[in-house]
């Protein structure tokens, strides 16, 4: 692989899947750790599309991904998208559990099945990802697991109960494994972003755009790379001796006063 970008530290070495990979925040993901010289497993569900496009982007870059589908609902899907990934090239050095879904819904009207639907992708497939990581870790060993959570995770949002209590429950679960892995040199962490920047979303939330740029001592939102940054950090020897830390990538608005 070409040498990293003089702002990253050198992943040359490593391969990395990430979950969720074919848009927003997972697509800035990979294209960091690729950046940084990493080989990236490009995981999608629907997108194959846009995952086998962000592959070309990477090679022709000079850098290395492949593109795997899978139904992270499933846990042997889980099982099988891990054994793809290390199998590409022989090894797997790192897992960045990105997948999930957002939908708006009032919680007094929720099913089960709504609840479900947001719980199984987001925090089932973290736990079954990771255990079939860790194993494969394991055998290679050690390695670490990061997991993309979310400042909701402990500031919940009207609309969004399920997905700030999937969130919190992925913040414990990295601490948790962070305790019962590092004896195998297994790191897992967390990143909490605030509220990413994607295309057509000034004009689909407007007053929220506002209200956030107002509140965030940055003055700006996220950017998919500013999370990709946080994930590549984690990822690399400067961070060594961290595990069980859940690391907000917000601007600043968990700073501001509640009251």
């Amino acid at each position: 692989p070409p040498a990293p970008h003089p702002s990253l530290p050198d992943l040359r070495g490593q391969v990395v899947l990430v979950t969720g990979a074919s848009g927003g925040v997972g697509r800035g993901i990979a294209l960091r750790f690729a950046a940084a010289g990493a080989e990236v497993v490009v995981h999608h569900r629907t997108g194959g599309a846009a995952a086998r496009a962000l592959v070309g982007e990477i090679e022709r870059g000079g850098g290395s991904a492949v593109a795997v589908g899978a139904d992270l609902a499933v846990e042997d899907e889980c099982h099988r998208l891990v054994a793809e990934a290390a199998g590409w090239r022989g090894r797997l050095t790192g897992l960045v559990n990105n997948a999930g879904v957002q939908p708006v819904q009032d919680l007094p009207g929720m099913s089960l099945a709504d609840w479900r639907a947001v719980a199984d992708p987001t925090v089932h497939s973290v736990f079954a990802c990771t255990q079939a990581a860790a194993e494969v870790l394991r055998a290679g060993g050690g390695g670490w697991v990061t997991h993309i959570a979310s400042i909701e995770a402990d500031r919940p949002a009207p609309g969004h109960a399920h997905y700030c209590a999937a969130k919190a429950a992925v913040v414990m679960h990295a601490r948790a494994a962070a305790l019962e892995y590092g004896a195998y040199g297994i790191r897992v962490n967390s990143v909490s972003p605030g509220l990413i920047a994607r295309p057509g979303l000034d004009g689909d939330w407007p007053e929220g755009v506002r209200r956030w740029q107002r509140a965030a001592p940055l003055g700006r939102l996220g950017r998919p790379e500013d999370v990709g940054d946080a994930c590549v950090f984690l990822a690399s020897p400067m961070a060594s001796w961290i595990t069980g830390h859940d690391l907000v990538v917000d601007g600043g608005v968990s700073a501001r006063p509640t009251w």
